[in-house]
């Protein structure tokens, strides 16, 4: 008893026993903060997944058609093309469910099956077209009125309980639109959670062992070595910190790195170490930091020159052409950018006509930037259609994407002579025309899914004719995005408004109207896309 007593006042027994506890009350707190983390970052990504497929997914359904779709029993040759790509996108993105549900508006208790594509491996049976279904629970129904009634573009459902013998699985939802703009259908996506419940377990169980070997570690270690590795190292630096006050040198014999096997003490050491060399290095270092700024300076100032070599940057380009007028320009928002625009004769009838915009800023997206350019113009001058163009990039680039980039890429085909334009569009911004004696107007003409999201996607093009005297305006976002120091988008009504300002201006002053327009808007703000645009006038 005695003995027992005497062992629970000494000190060994009394540090042991709070490293003890403080090692189970630091591990039951990290365990629970990492926990709800977790859980939080990987339903996050679960959800952005999921999101990210129903954007992909909605570009494949004609909202136009839905009311068909229903009427003939999903038997038109366009609804199985559309059923066919949304197959094929949910066993490649690897989700349960992908569907799009025509709800009743009347009380938004009911919806019809219009697609239904299940995973392969789930196990599920899809729905047949027209199937009348009662809507899930509340957050379902109130999430299709906003959608159908408030504009709402994103919707989510987290299902963990009263799953009716399902798995627990997140659910994105995105309207689909008519032309018109009004919303026709819901798309769905819903992912499987088994991933994030096995996570967590994994967790619960990892927590759990390091709790019991940190505990054990900690008690052995501290009653093996707490003397020899406590005190003594302790003394050393504090005595080589006073040392390095008073004389500014470094020591030659003292290896503070190494003076303790306890991390904190030895970590404290080495910064001392560290704080030492640091100081008397520092004027070395300047120098050195000064020259590799220097350096990377230069070469980011050639890769700028580089990348803008790689654009026509000559105008007139065609002095000798009289029937038409052509003026281009792109600004990076770093030093070097990922939007691109390009303008080629194919022979002296026909000039091809590119405006894109890289994923991503720097380095990374110019040279995807160079890639993407030298594909399109090099499948144009073969004599491709502009849909056909586009159709050999998207492969090409698809084969070659190992850090998934994309492009969203405008091309057209002028016929000089008769103002024939012949475009496809792969993601891009809506072009903006101009017919003689008129105004600057959108031309919203329907979008393809972006440049390497997709191997074999079939691009639409589609046919208009210039007048003599009409413009064609191309642009990136980088222009309506542009945003001021409120965060508000410069928009499409201000560009239409600076290009109006003088309809009649040649390419070049259209631009710097533009340009001259956003740069006003903006102010001080920083730039944070590239602008990039492009005109061209027929004469």
């Amino acid at each position: 008893m005695k003995k027992a007593k005497n062992l629970t006042y000494s000190l060994s027994f009394r540090i042991i026993s709070s490293i003890v506890f403080l090692l189970l009350v630091f591990s039951t707190i990290a365990s629970t903060i990492g926990y709800i983390r977790f859980t939080d970052s990987l339903t996050k990504e679960y959800n952005d997944s999921a999101f990210r497929t129903a954007e992909t997914a909605v570009t494949l359904i004609n909202g136009d058609k839905i009311e068909e779709y229903l009427a003939t029993g999903g038997n038109s040759a366009d609804y199985k093309l559309s059923l066919d790509r949304m197959n094929i996108l949910c066993q490649k993105q690897n989700v349960t469910l992908l569907y799009v549900i025509a709800v009743d508006t009347s009380d938004y208790n009911h919806f019809k099956s219009v697609f239904n594509v299940v995973n392969e491996a789930s196990g599920f049976t899809p729905w047949e077209v027209g199937l009348v279904r009662e809507t899930t629970n509340e957050k379902y129904r109130q999430i299709y009125q906003d959608m159908y009634e408030n504009g709402l573009s994103r919707g989510t459902v987290t299902r963990t309980s009263d799953l009716r013998g399902n798995e627990p699985h997140i659910t994105s939802l995105v309207p689909v639109t008519a032309s018109d703009g009004t919303v026709t259908a819901i798309l769905c996506v819903q992912r499987p959670m088994s991933e994030l419940v096995n996570g967590r377990r994994s967790y619960l169980r990892w927590v759990a062992v390091t709790m019991i070997l940190l505990s054990v570690f900690g008690a052995v270690s501290a009653s093996a070595f707490l003397r020899q590795q406590f005190v003594v190292p302790v003394r050393k630096i504090m005595d080589e910190s006073k040392r390095f006050a008073q004389e500014t040198t470094k020591t030659e014999h003292q290896n503070l790195a190494n003076i303790s096997k306890i991390r904190e003490i030895s970590e404290l050491g080495s910064s001392i170490e560290k704080m030492e060399h640091d100081t008397i290095q520092y004027m070395e270092n300047l120098t050195r930091i000064t020259a590799e700024k220097e350096r990377i300076g230069t070469e980011l100032e050639l890769a700028q020159k580089i990348q803008a070599n790689m654009l026509p940057n000559i105008f007139p380009p065609f002095p000798e052409r009289t029937d038409f007028d052509i003026f281009a320009s792109m600004t990076p928002a770093k030093e070097v950018g990922g939007d691109f625009y390009d303008f080629f004769l194919i022979d002296e009838d026909h000039i091809g006509l590119v405006m894109a915009d890289v994923s991503g800023k720097g380095v990374p997206a110019a040279l995807f930037m160079m890639m993407s350019k030298i594909l399109v113009n090099n499948y144009a001058m073969m004599g491709g259609s502009p849909r056909e163009v586009l159709a050999h990039v998207n492969n090409t680039i698809c084969r070659n994407n190992e850090n998934d980039m994309f492009v969203t890429v405008w091309f057209g085909i002028l016929t000089i002579s008769s103002g024939q334009l012949v475009a496809s569009n792969a993601g891009h911004e809506y072009p903006i025309i101009r017919k003689p004696d008129g105004e600057f107007e959108l031309f919203k003409d329907k979008h393809g899914l972006i440049i390497g999201g997709m191997d074999g996607i079939k691009y639409k093009e589609y046919e208009l004719t210039l007048e003599k005297g009409s413009t064609l305006f191309l642009y990136t976002d980088g222009v309506p995005e542009a945003t001021n120091a409120d965060n508000e988008l410069f928009g499409a009504e201000r560009m239409l408004a600076a290009l109006n300002k003088a309809p009649d201006a040649p390419p070049r002053k259209a631009l710097e109207n533009v340009k001259n327009a956003v740069d006003t808007f903006v102010g001080d703000a920083p730039q944070f896309d590239d602008l990039t645009m492009l005109a061209i006038q027929l004469y």
